[in-house]
């Protein structure tokens, strides 16, 4: 099985996205309209580095929110250079249920701080070479799948509440997929996930990327416990390459 090095994709000549990339996805829960979310590429600095500034958000529209209402909002501060994740912030409300969370990330010295605003705690976790929910994402667009075979895959080490998890990104092939832009060329990839959750089991989602310089996620489709979501993206504009369209 492949694991590919993270430490190579952040040659410009090969960047998937930039400053300004803006992309809308519509979320459907079985037959019902449920909510959207966003991605956003921005540009940030502290003291010493050019930071990436992506933001992730999600919220449910219509009738989902008289059930179950969701307003999530994600965000992650990156060092341009190394692609170390510097400060990862979750505001999530889902239901009445909310987290209010900061983890600041200290590479050299191996260690990651999680400030839990809502328990008012804070907790020193020692890490390597992790990577945050957003910033992981961001990280394997740049990543070469041409270069997989069917089966093979990506890996990193994604750090998330308090805990490293080992994630992987299974090849599944090509496939032409239809879309409200056109038919579109993707790379079909499975994410290996932990089951029990919210998943039915570990192999339950399966994501589309477009397979062109971009990377962009085009679908995603997930079963879970009860019903399943399909995700379709909506609305695009400032990426980094053309969006090739099969008409």
């Amino acid at each position: 099985m492949l694991i590919c090095s993270m430490t190579v994709f952040s040659q410009r000549d090969k960047e998937a996205f930039q400053s300004g990339e803006w992309l809308k996805y519509r979320i459907h829960y079985g037959f019902v309209n449920a909510g959207y979310a966003t991605l956003k590429v921005d540009e940030a600095a502290d003291e010493q580095n050019e930071l990436f500034h992506f933001v992730g958000k999600g919220w449910t529209v219509g009738i989902t929110n008289l059930f179950f209402k969701v307003r999530d909002t994600y965000e992650s501060f990156v060092d341009k250079e190394s692609r170390h994740p510097k400060h990862f912030k979750r505001r999530v409300n889902e239901g009445g249920y909310k987290i209010r969370r900061d983890i600041y990330f200290y590479p050299e010295e191996k260690i990651a701080k999680v400030e839990d605003h809502k328990k008012k705690t804070i907790q020193e976790v020692t890490i390597s070479k992790v990577q945050d929910l957003l910033s992981s994402f961001y990280l394997l667009r740049n990543s070469d799948v041409e270069q997989l075979q069917i089966g093979e895959s990506l890996h990193l080490d994604l750090f998330f509440d308090s805990e490293t998890y080992p994630f992987k990104l299974i090849y599944l092939g090509k496939e032409v997929i239809s879309t409200k832009f056109g038919k579109v060329a993707c790379y079909k990839m499975r994410p290996s996930v932990q089951s029990g959750r919210v998943f039915k089991e570990k192999e339950s989602l399966t994501l589309w990327i477009s397979s062109d310089k971009n990377k962009i996620p085009i679908r995603i489709k997930a079963s879970l416990k009860v019903g399943s979501i399909k995700v379709d993206l909506k609305q695009y504009k400032g990426l980094s390459h053309p969006f090739p369209i099969i008409l």
